[in-house]
């Protein structure tokens, strides 16, 4: 048993010379450790309260879209863009917006709201979906050339047909006709993998570029 003993003592002797050496660097971490973990917690819970904030605005967005409420979409998806710009939610709202105010006629507003989706938005996919109408907004405003830089360079998924239809027919109202037909023919190209639903579309391609021959 006094065998056992010392044994003991000697191991709580070396414990306490270990913890007086590195004591204060494991408590540090430990502390460190628990920050992080409340640090991480609170972030996560500071997100999803600006996910469902964003949330509701957004409802009453769509509700203002359904009613053509320009002036109310306008506001609502300023403070979307202001308050939650780094959700998803900001993105949509400014796209839904500028459709509002581009059939109000106000393409000012609208091109302030697509330059902001296609330039500040987290989602690749929405923010070329906002190039192409922004391209669509600056061609109204007589603005062909920065259209299509806009639309340069057209994306490799889904909208790059659409990108490419878009293109010819502002290098067609350039009166650029090889180069639209170009753009044309890379639009159907690239309907190339679609399938029946994609018929009328290549329809109307063929149409455009039959215009152009000769």
């Amino acid at each position: 048993m006094a065998v056992y003993d010392l044994e003991e003592q000697e191991q709580i002797s070396e414990l306490k010379a270990w913890w007086a050496q590195y004591g204060k660097l494991v408590t540090a971490a430990l502390f460190a450790a628990a920050v992080a973990s409340v640090g991480w917690q609170g972030w996560q819970w500071y997100q999803n309260r600006n996910a469902v904030e964003a949330g509701a605005l957004y409802f009453g967005l769509q509700q203002a879209v359904e009613q053509q409420d320009a002036q109310k979409t306008r506001d609502v998806a300023g403070r979307l863009i202001g308050e939650y710009g780094s959700t998803a939610y900001a993105q949509l709202g400014a796209l839904l917006s500028a459709s509002v105010q581009f059939a109000a006629k106000d393409l000012d507003n609208a091109r302030a709201q697509l330059e902001w989706a296609a330039e500040k938005g987290k989602d690749p996919a929405l923010r070329d979906l906002a190039r192409l109408r922004l391209a669509v907004v600056m061609l109204q405003q007589g603005q062909a050339d920065q259209a299509l830089a806009r639309l340069s360079p057209a994306p490799a998924g889904s909208y790059k047909s659409r990108f490419e239809d878009l293109r010819g027919d502002i290098l067609a109202s350039q009166g650029k006709a090889a180069e639209a037909r170009a753009a044309y023919q890379s639009a159907i190209d690239a309907l190339g993998g679609a399938g029946d639903e994609a018929a009328t579309q290549r329809q109307v391609l063929r149409i455009k570029l039959e215009s152009l021959e000769g």
